[in-house]
């Protein structure tokens, strides 16, 4: 009489309660993985200036010119 019934629960340390505690980590560390996975991981990557100068050639927002220029700087 290891477990006991108590209250509608089985105690912490019967079988139900340690495996309610395993299912609980697993489903969180499923959350943690599928984010990580699928998520945008360019939010933590900065961009750097020549990336951003080739986005902003390739908007059209600075000519062929400007963009050598500039290149040319960095």
């Amino acid at each position: 009489m290891w477990r006991f019934f108590n209250g509608g629960c089985y105690n912490l340390f019967g079988g139900q309660g340690i495996m309610m505690i395993i299912f609980w980590i697993v489903i969180v560390a499923l959350i943690f993985y599928f984010i990580n996975k699928n998520g945008n991981k360019e939010i933590f990557k900065s961009k750097t200036s020549l990336e951003i100068l080739k986005e902003r050639y390739a908007k059209g927002e600075i000519t062929k010119e400007e963009y050598e220029k500039i290149k040319k700087d960095l």
